[in-house]
């Protein structure tokens, strides 16, 4: 009497795992900007724009309300209205930090080998925005201190630190700088050149909107408001004309989620 075996059937192949993915790549992502000396250039230079043009801005301010001339008096104001106005250059060395987590990798080729290892292009972008809004909202907050320390001695009898408004001030340039700097890196995975993404960062946070508002017309003005640079200007000086801070605050977020998506569709679209 012959016994047959019946075929033993392998076992099913374990699921894939999934949790823990957008982790990993955080890590990589963290390890990386930590890594290269562009970033530790970019924190160097943000920190260096920032002292010298609060004291050169607190300068003014004092000066104005020494000379002889009654209708520059600025009178006593809050040290961090000098820091936010020092934000207007010292973004720039943010924003390098932000398009550089994308473009040195497609200059280098070595964004082939982070496709490999993380296929979704979204969750490459995701953690890399992730990462860059990680370092820039602390770095905000230091060059922020930066500039109070600058230009507080400076102004003297002329500035005023109220401790509440001060905090309150350094965290919304932190938020701020984590925004511009997540956008610059949403455009430069558009753009995938440094030297380009910069221009166009330039000429939308700055140029065109006073290049707008020279030609003196209500409807280019509403235009010039809805940008970022001036969106994020609204939202820190904390004024209530054209919109109050938060619309300000939801414009710029806006244009940052704009920027990624973009660049999430460029990645996915083409080559790496």
């Amino acid at each position: 009497m012959t016994t047959t075996t019946a075929p033993t059937r392998p076992a099913p192949a374990a699921p894939p795992r999934t949790t823990g993915v957008l982790t990993g790549a955080v890590a990589a992502e963290w390890t990386k900007i930590w890594s290269v000396r562009s970033t530790w250039w970019a924190l160097l230079g943000g920190a260096l724009l920032m002292a010298a043009t609060a004291g050169q801005l607190a300068i003014y301010a004092a000066n104005a309300n020494t000379d002889d001339n009654p209708a520059n008096d600025l009178g006593v104001l809050p040290v961090t209205d000098v820091v936010v106005d020092a934000v207007g250059l010292t973004q720039f060395a943010v924003l390098a930090l932000g398009l550089l987590a994308v473009t040195s990798e497609f200059t280098t080729g070595t964004i082939r080998t982070t496709m490999q290892c993380t296929p979704s292009r979204g969750r490459v972008l995701l953690a890399k925005a992730l990462v860059t809004a990680a370092v820039t909202v602390p770095a905000g907050l230091l060059l922020g201190g930066i500039g109070v320390l600058v230009a507080g001695p400076v102004l003297g009898r002329w500035g005023t630190v109220p401790p509440a408004a001060t905090v309150g001030d350094l965290v919304a340039v932190a938020v701020y700088l984590a925004l511009v700097g997540v956008l610059a890196l949403g455009l430069a995975a558009v753009l995938r050149s440094a030297v380009l993404t910069l221009i166009v960062l330039f000429l939308t946070l700055s140029v065109v909107p006073s290049a707008l508002r020279e030609l003196d017309v209500t409807a280019l003005d509403r235009i010039a408001d809805a940008l970022p640079g001036e969106a994020g200007g609204h939202f820190l000086t904390g004024g209530g004309d054209p919109y109050p801070p938060a619309v300000g605050l939801a414009l710029l977020t806006a244009w940052t989620v704009a920027a990624l998506l973009a660049g999430r569709a460029a990645l996915r679209r083409r080559d790496a």
